[in-house]
């Protein structure tokens, strides 16, 4: 399911590209919205959420999942944390498919999967882990992530494989911060499986203050 994009936003906090394979971070503050647009389409965004006064509390797929009784994140979704609070809820989405069950991609897990040639090639959990450290961070503190706009189905004995992206040029989704949130994005690097059509390309990132309707005359 699927939603139109609200016409009225608050003031633009933050406009930026993410170039391909690069990572991000970025305070998204109670109340502000972000938006997250797949320019070029069929690009995955790896994405972490932790708590912007205590890292301790991040993102919890298991939580996100049980909470809404879906395998997938869409329209409606609340992104939970692992304190069963609420940090995120998406409150637009014209893309309708991501995923939080894959993982992110690492040297190790494109060894393993695509042959030892791919050893040395740069992966999502290297990003996060380049970026978490500007926060006081270690690998320690990665956990499972989402990945926007990556096609994961599940089939019913519950194996799962990455197949062809469904999202177009342009397709964005909106989340609502719940709570100050640190968001870590992946830009995702992967060349080896069809999560960025075997090409990544750039994102777009934006940060909007809460809307503020004036009283009328």
């Amino acid at each position: 399911m699927t939603t139109q994009f609200a016409e009225t936003r608050g003031r633009v906090v933050l406009d930026v590209e993410i170039p391909a394979r690069k990572p991000w971070s970025a305070i998204i503050r109670k109340g502000q919205t972000l938006r997250i647009t797949d320019t070029h389409g069929q690009q995955a965004v790896d994405t972490l959420f932790y708590r912007a006064d205590d890292y301790q509390e991040r993102y919890s797929g298991q939580d996100t999942l049980r909470a809404q009784g879906s395998a997938y994140v869409g329209l409606g979704t609340r992104i939970m944390s692992n304190e069963g609070r609420v940090m995120l809820r998406v409150t637009a989405d014209s893309c309708g498919l991501h995923d939080t069950s894959a993982g992110a991609c690492s040297c190790e897990s494109n060894t393993v999967r695509f042959g030892h040639q791919t050893r040395y090639q740069h992966a999502c959990r290297e990003n996060f882990v380049i970026e978490a450290a500007k926060y006081g961070m270690s690998k320690r503190d990665i956990v499972p992530n989402l990945n926007f706009f990556m096609n994961v189905p599940i089939d019913p004995a519950g194996n799962f494989t990455v197949v062809d992206g469904v999202s177009k040029p342009g397709d964005a989704i909106e989340l609502v911060a719940e709570m100050d949130v640190l968001c870590l994005i992946s830009n995702c690097p992967q060349i080896n499986n069809p999560c960025n059509g075997f090409f990544p390309t750039p994102v777009q990132v934006t940060i909007f203050d809460a809307t503020i309707f004036e009283p009328e005359a």
